[in-house]
């Protein structure tokens, strides 16, 4: 059976939240827009929309994911069309599925930007998505140490989200599925703010939904300079 929880705050610093969120199982998804005039909870909204119908899909698999993926960035764009005043958003989307692969039950974990998703299982915390940020690159590649990137001027600009022509393309990983294993699916506004410790720490709630307040809460505190969008998902 599983269980979840979910929070999402604008933070202590933006005046409206440009996140969305859908938690329902066997879909649970964190978008976070970007774009002045609202135009990145436009954004936002409308991926999640996408994969709210992926929900009702009747079984989950790595393709109805991407084609979920290609459908909110196509959403987004017409949008756009249609709203000039809106042209140049977008949002970052970020997830897991419980769902199948190769008819076998499977966790299904995708990532398009600098959203993220982290497994914790016997006590340890893993980053399972790989930021798409200009700053990463730059970790990758040896410019810049994990420490330095903490302060890096441009820590926020991401390399790949929805709202682009052509289409990203989303990483996708299949996870297979481990008793007493628990994901957290969060938007920068959490780990801007708190390393992995912290994250560690407070996901160890027992409940999920406790879970999700205290890491809200943990993330506003610290700062709060971004919106902070979280789900919490025990198999």
């Amino acid at each position: 059976m599983t269980q979840w929880g979910a929070a999402t705050d604008i933070g202590a610093v933006r005046d409206h939240n440009e996140d969305a969120l859908y938690a329902q199982p066997p879909v649970f998804v964190v978008a976070d827009g970007m774009g002045g005039h609202a135009a990145g909870e436009v954004a936002a909204r409308l991926a999640i929309e996408q994969f709210a119908d992926l929900a009702d899909a009747d079984a989950v698999d790595p393709d109805g994911v991407r084609a979920a993926v290609a459908a909110a960035n196509a959403a987004i764009l017409a949008w756009s069309d249609e709203h000039p005043e809106t042209a140049g958003m977008g949002t970052t989307v970020t997830g897991v599925c419980l769902g199948r692969n190769d008819g076998r039950p499977a966790w299904i974990a995708f990532n398009v930007g600098d959203s993220r998703v982290y497994r914790i299982a016997d006590g340890a915390l893993a980053q399972v998505s790989t930021d798409h940020s200009e700053v990463q690159e730059l970790v990758d590649g040896g410019a810049l140490s994990p420490e330095q990137a903490k302060s890096y001027v441009r820590r926020n600009v991401v390399t790949r989200s929805l709202g682009s022509d052509p289409a990203p393309e989303p990483d996708v990983w299949v996870l297979p599925i481990v008793p007493g294993e628990r994901f957290l699916v969060c938007s920068d506004g959490l780990s801007g703010e708190l390393d992995d410790d912290q994250i560690a720490d407070l996901l160890g709630a027992s409940d999920p939904q406790q879970a999700a307040e205290q890491l809200l809460t943990a993330a506003v505190e610290a700062g709060g300079h971004d919106n902070v969008s979280i789900i919490v998902v025990d198999a």
